[in-house]
């Protein structure tokens, strides 16, 4: 039974963006890559928008960054894209999965217990008793897939998986052939179709996890995805997530644009350390990234629809914000007390949203 976009949680980036990737292809007359759907160029329309085609933009960042990434995927590198939880890493190798392959879905989830034949191949054991080691007995892998198919194989959170199995990736992005030792002649082999490449992510906080071997990390180009400095660029996107979330989740709330500009200002002043006035804030240790930021507001737009009048204002955002910064660390409880008192009260005084913000401030003493 298959279900439309608006009847599950979240649709892939094939199919909540079919339209623009037809109309990109159906406009595309640029030199396109062996096995790709589409030219490089109309690939960096898809995710940084086109506005001659009416695409939307996707991605706010580094637009120099799209680029290298594109290039590096037509290489015979793989991409790493490694950077601070929440500066998306993972919407982005979808997003170029999607343009490159259509289709974002063969995806290699990395954890502690990720195995190699997790990543290569398995066997269906019923079938591998009844008849031995056969074609039709073989489980493919997300690798295997992609080799075959010549489409991108996405690694989401390769340094949390055992240093042994990274390794495994050594040899087929080396050599571009997957060997499979139980069968036998052709049928043993898999050559990668061209288009096929690793496009792996990997967060700044688990490097210590498990460190990548030299050997690996020479079959890949790193590029860091950065947390967003403009603060109007921030805004923006906030403001278009939290939106888009909310139509699909066909809820109807004013979400006013000082309310949007307190969100991203909070964020800002705690994940820089200091504010815009130049006031001196401890940092938390929880992660203060855009994705968390369009959470709170999708939050807070769920809170002021469901036990408000469906107008937004600071104690929303205030109360989806104290949830974020506290989690597993009591000493952020001190540092949002003290941004509190130093920051919020200080504006309360000359901004009403910002009093509503403050007046929030009993639930920390919960």
């Amino acid at each position: 039974m298959s279900l439309s976009n608006d009847a599950i949680l979240r649709a892939p980036a094939e199919q909540v963006y079919a339209a623009e990737l037809a109309r990109l292809a159906e406009r595309d007359a640029g030199p396109r890559p062996s096995g790709w759907k589409l030219s490089p160029r109309a690939v960096r329309g898809f995710i940084l928008g086109d506005d001659k085609l009416g695409i939307k933009r996707k991605f706010y960042g580094d637009d120099a960054l799209v680029d290298r990434c594109i290039v590096t995927l037509m290489s015979d590198r793989g991409l790493l894209l490694v950077g601070e939880p929440g500066t998306a890493k993972s919407m982005l190798s979808e997003l170029l999965s999607a343009a490159v392959s259509g289709d974002s879905a063969c995806v290699i989830q990395g954890t502690a217990g990720t195995t190699e034949d997790q990543i290569k191949y398995s066997w269906n054991y019923a079938l591998l008793l009844a008849e031995g080691p056969t074609p039709r007995a073989l489980v493919r892998g997300p690798v295997y897939q992609a080799m075959q198919s010549g489409s991108l194989c996405r690694f989401e959170e390769v340094t949390r998986v055992q240093p042994e199995i990274q390794d495994s990736l050594i040899s087929l992005l080396s050599d571009k052939v997957l060997h499979v030792p139980e069968l036998d002649g052709e049928a043993g082999l898999v050559f990668a179709a061209r288009g096929f490449n690793v496009l792996a992510t990997a967060n700044i906080r688990d490097r210590g996890v498990h460190e990548m071997s030299s050997a690996l990390k020479r079959r890949f180009n790193f590029e860091t995805v950065r947390p967003i400095s403009d603060r109007k660029l921030e805004t923006q996107l906030v403001r278009e997530r939290t939106e888009a979330l909310l139509k699909h989740a066909q809820v109807e709330v004013e979400m006013l644009p000082d309310v949007v500009e307190l969100l991203v200002t909070a964020f800002h002043d705690l994940r820089a350390g200091v504010t815009g006035e130049g006031v001196v804030v401890e940092k938390p240790t929880a992660v203060m990234s855009s994705a968390e930021a369009v959470s709170v507001g999708f939050a807070a737009c769920l809170d002021a629809h469901y036990f408000g009048d469906g107008v937004v204002g600071g104690e929303h955002i205030a109360r989806q914000l104290i949830g974020t910064v506290l989690k597993d660390n009591p000493e952020d409880g001190k540092k949002l007390r003290h941004y509190f008192d130093v920051v919020v009260k200080p504006r309360a005084q000359r901004q009403p949203q910002w009093q509503r913000v403050f007046d929030a401030r009993r639930e920390l003493e919960r």
